[in-house]
């Protein structure tokens, strides 16, 4: 969406002062993505410059018990000064906490409520997330759980965030049980998807971003996948057009699974592909060692191995994830910890039922199957596998267990 005023005859009187004000005028190319939700739907702002509008919409959604931006130190740096411009005079209040995974806990949601609390937020408060994946979770579950529920809007400021975790109304914290085990699902008035705010993001938290959007190629849009093989290197060199298309799929893949399946009772269930072997991962490293994306990417050669082992996808379409996966950079090495305790640890995922592990696999690049229960043999298998080698090891290198 492009707006100009543009007059001729004033044009033929001011050509000078024409064109100075249209090279100065700020062009902002956006688009909104519809997502439904039980208690109504919301937008997706996603484009270059949108997070300009959130005047408006703080405007169309209300806030009149005040805008509460919740922020974490590291991430205000870095675009605080922006934000703080475009809110101008509304009436604002910043909260800041630790971004770090290990903060993602039920101490930092207590901490943020009664700042709340202290700087006046009553019913009528809106909630404004400014940062990454761990910031949108706990600032989602303040908002869904302070004064039982105030508006929330979410600027996501890394990859993850835009295109996963702050769309779809999850919220929660974790607990030294588990990841994820306490929240709510508590939909955002709206999502402000900047690839502009992607800019300062360092190399290695933009690459954890990208394991996410292979995601998306693998359980349901194939010529996404076809595009990553072929685009990696732009990606990862952040050419402007090609982060811009696949941020834009990735929203639209993730709205439209969530409006389906808004509470994860059938098809959102496809959205944890590799996130099954990537929660363990966290787990037994205390969150300390892995970013959630690189998480995510070992957990997404894991479940592409195991569903090789089980003869569900082809050894072929099993090494174009494994090998479109490591393109991203370097994962860091799969942890010491024994099968026997990354078992135990997937036990405990809020994923499991009546304590049976289940999987998502692959049938086919673009097609996933959930609910899968894996013989205990493939799974200590891949495990071991995973431990011996690096994450790019060929499946012949290391045997299909067939």
């Amino acid at each position: 969406m492009a707006q100009a005023i543009w007059n001729r005859d004033w044009a033929r009187l001011c050509p000078t002062l024409c064109v100075t004000f249209l090279i100065r005028s700020v062009v902002v190319q956006m688009n909104k993505i519809k997502v439904r939700a039980a208690n109504g739907s919301y937008e997706v702002w996603c484009g270059r410059g949108v997070a300009g509008q959130l005047p408006q919409i703080v405007k169309r959604v209300g806030g009149s018990g005040g805008v509460f931006v919740i922020s974490s130190p590291r991430v205000w740096q870095s675009c605080g000064a922006r934000i703080e411009k475009i809110l101008g005079r509304s009436s604002k209040k910043l909260i800041l906490m630790d971004d770090g995974e290990t903060a993602k806990n039920l101490s930092t949601v207590e901490r943020a409520c009664r700042d709340l609390v202290r700087a006046g937020a009553d019913r009528h408060a809106l909630v404004v997330a400014v940062g990454g994946g761990v910031v949108g979770d706990v600032a989602g579950f303040v908002a869904a759980s302070y004064a039982r529920g105030i508006g929330l809007i979410h600027i996501p400021t890394t990859v993850v965030a835009q295109v996963d975790s702050a769309i779809g109304g999850k919220t929660g914290v974790n607990l030294p049980e588990g990841k994820n085990l306490v929240g709510a699902f508590y939909p955002a008035k709206a999502v402000l998807a900047d690839p502009d705010l992607l800019q300062t993001l360092p190399d290695r938290e933009f690459r954890s971003g990208v394991y996410e959007i292979v995601k998306y190629g693998v359980i349901g849009d194939a010529k996404l996948f076809r595009f990553l093989e072929e685009k990696m290197d732009k990606l990862l060199h952040r050419d402007s057009s090609t982060v811009n298309f696949v941020i834009e799929r990735s929203i639209q893949q993730k709205a439209r699974v969530v409006s389906k399946d808004e509470h994860e009772s059938g098809l959102r269930e496809i959205l944890n592909f590799g996130h099954t072997f990537a929660h363990a991962l966290e787990n037994v490293t205390r969150y300390r060692k892995f970013l959630h994306g690189e998480a995510v990417g070992w957990g997404m050669i894991a479940a592409s191995r195991l569903a090789a082992e089980l003869g569900m996808l082809t050894a072929r379409d099993a090494e174009r994830v494994v090998r479109l996966t490591a393109s991203v950079g370097p994962l860091p090495a799969w942890p010491s910890a024994t099968p026997s305790r990354l078992v135990a640890a997937m036990q405990a995922d809020k994923k499991t039922r009546a304590g049976q592990l289940r999987f998502v696999l692959p049938e086919r690049i673009g097609k996933v199957r959930c609910g899968v229960e894996v013989p205990a043999e493939k799974l200590q298998h891949v495990l071991q596998t995973c431990a011996s080698g690096k994450a790019s090891t060929p499946l012949h290198a290391v045997g299909s267990g067939k």
